[in-house]
């Protein structure tokens, strides 16, 4: 397992996802269980997954906001960057 987020731990193979195919897979879980025709057993593991999912595309966010870089204006008028705040 890779990637320790507090409680519990992103799985390798989830943790090898970009952010779009993580937020893909989970779509198609939360399509899943709305519609309540799993077993309990799959969907049980449906929902334990999408947990790990939900958690790997919020970090991925933060780590995104945490790049962002906001356009400034220095104290003598010349523009340049600053990190953006996080919150």
């Amino acid at each position: 397992m890779a990637k320790d987020s507090g409680e519990a731990r992103i799985p390798d193979d989830i943790a090898k996802l970009t952010f779009e195919q993580a937020l893909a897979e989970l779509e198609a879980i939360v399509r899943r269980l709305e519609t309540g025709e799993a077993a309990l057993d799959k969907a049980i593991d449906d929902y334990e997954r999408g947990a790990h999912l939900k958690r790997y595309c919020e970090d991925k966010l933060r780590q995104a906001q945490a790049r962002v870089e906001r356009i400034a204006l220095a104290p003598d008028g010349t523009p340049g960057t600053e990190p953006a705040g996080i919150g």
